[in-house]
């Protein structure tokens, strides 16, 4: 039988407390797909089935993942499986191309982690998964969590296998040492930025002929991205064959996503039978979160900011900014960030240690940013969005936005860098700098983002 319909499907499931509603939804998506899909449907609604009754990360993974990994899984702390891994493991373990949706925080980069590490062959040399992602604190975050999944217990019994190697591929590393390495003995996994992948792809020097996987990771703000989109096409249509790859995109935001879905089909980004896993919660903001905004005149912004820090004295914070223009920077004048650290800094003695995080900084320079605040020697980020893309600084209890984001999903984001901490029941504080004539635009996020923002006065 044929259809007119793409082979297509979507897995889209809210986060309800309710289970059973839960299941009615699923078999609503299952019994709603094209007929050239059934096969493919029928064994991730049997893969569904299990996780039900699956109470522990272990017992959903347990006939995929090698035994010393989740042992590794288990001592770093991960025991009760995520929404986003209840429901988008069984169908990566299918063997199924996978679109994972699911907000901030809720566990995308060890859902794909788990996956790499149930299709690995260590004791064959050659890169068996690649994840790209799009800025390289990003890739530093998640080649870490890899290399400490990958690290094999002492009592584990592996101690005579070979252990499965990670390389961070990142923008501002050291190529020629990278080199040396995938022509010597081929990492395992490569985690890479695009440019510094494409480096060594144009020069012959990584083979993708034995990769299994391909992980784009923040896919929407790949593509989004005009430096890295021609590249990222060519990577998934030229460089490597979807139906040589198992292939999975993640982000948080996917505007459009049936749209996006088509296109991956279309253009043989995936195979067709794609599945779009959709943990979408009932509120797309973590609840966690507590909104706040400011009116005030665009010329008084920077004495409220310091109203602000000094009525909220916030353990650790971000300060977002937008991004200088194109035309500012042609003028010479000084970008936001730049002008806004100086100016703390010279305002009041306790605002003397703040760090800086923006995407003209070389590598060096934001490294150091991001390690002093996560050792706590300064409580204040000054960031541009580079920042709000998947980097987890978990113990961060207030955001604030001192240029209103430039859309609904900037601001999702944003306000997803703060409420991550593991089971921790804290309120965290999102605060907006609004002028008169934005509220609008913030009233227009709260629609679209579905949260309630409580004005604020000093």
């Amino acid at each position: 039988m044929t259809s007119n319909l793409s082979p297509v499907f979507s897995f889209h499931t809210p986060i309800l407390k309710h289970k059973p509603h839960k299941l009615f939804y699923i078999n609503h998506y299952v019994n709603s797909f094209p007929q050239c899909c059934i096969t493919t449907a029928c064994t991730v609604r049997a893969s569904v089935a299990q996780f039900r009754t699956s109470a522990t990360l272990r017992e959903l993974c347990q006939d995929h993942v090698p035994e010393h990994v989740l042992h590794r899984v288990e001592e770093i702390g991960f025991i009760t499986p995520t929404e986003v891994q209840q429901q988008g493991l069984p169908v990566l373990f299918t063997g199924c191309d996978c679109v994972l949706h699911a907000q901030t925080g809720s566990g995308k980069t060890l859902t794909y982690l788990l996956l790499v590490f149930s299709i690995m062959n260590t004791q064959r040399s050659s890169v068996q998964a690649l994840i790209v992602v799009p800025t390289r604190e990003l890739g530093m975050q998640v080649t870490k969590v890899a290399r400490m999944l990958a690290a094999k217990p002492t009592d584990s019994g592996t101690e005579q296998q070979k252990a499965c190697t990670v390389m961070a591929l990142l923008d501002g590393g050291m190529l020629k040492r990278h080199k040396t390495w995938l022509k010597a003995d081929p990492p395992t996994i490569v985690v890479a930025t695009m440019a510094s992948l494409c480096q060594m792809l144009e020069k012959h020097v990584i083979d993708l002929g034995a990769m299994k996987v391909l992980v784009i990771d923040e896919v929407d703000f790949m593509f989004n991205t005009s430096r890295q989109v021609s590249s990222l096409r060519k990577l998934l249509t030229t460089y490597s064959s979807s139906h040589s790859r198992q292939t999975i995109f993640a982000s948080a935001s996917i505007p459009q996503h049936r749209h996006f879905l088509q296109d991956c089909v279309q253009q043989k980004w995936t195979k067709k039978n794609v599945v779009h896993v959709h943990v979408n919660a009932v509120e797309p903001m973590p609840s966690r979160l507590h909104h706040r905004y400011m009116i005030c005149p665009r010329n008084q912004r920077f004495q409220a900011i310091i109203s602000l820090l000094q009525f909220d004295l916030p353990e650790s914070a971000i300060l977002f900014v937008n991004e200088q223009s194109e035309k500012s920077k042609k003028t010479g004048e000084m970008p936001t960030s730049t002008v806004l650290v100086d100016l703390l800094k010279s305002s009041c003695e306790e605002f003397s240690n703040i760090s800086l995080l923006e995407e003209d900084q070389n590598f060096n320079s934001r490294a150091a940013s991001l390690l002093a605040i996560r050792e706590k020697s300064c409580y204040l980020l000054v960031a541009t969005d580079l920042a709000a893309r998947g980097v987890d600084l978990p113990e961060t209890t207030h955001i604030y936005n001192f240029d209103l984001p430039k859309t609904a999903v900037h601001y999702l984001h944003r306000a997803g860098r703060t409420g991550r901490k593991p089971f921790s029941e804290d309120k965290c504080i999102v605060t907006s700098i609004v002028a008169p004539e934005e509220h609008f635009v913030l009233q227009r996020f709260e629609h679209e983002l579905k949260f309630h923002c409580e004005q604020l006065f000093l």
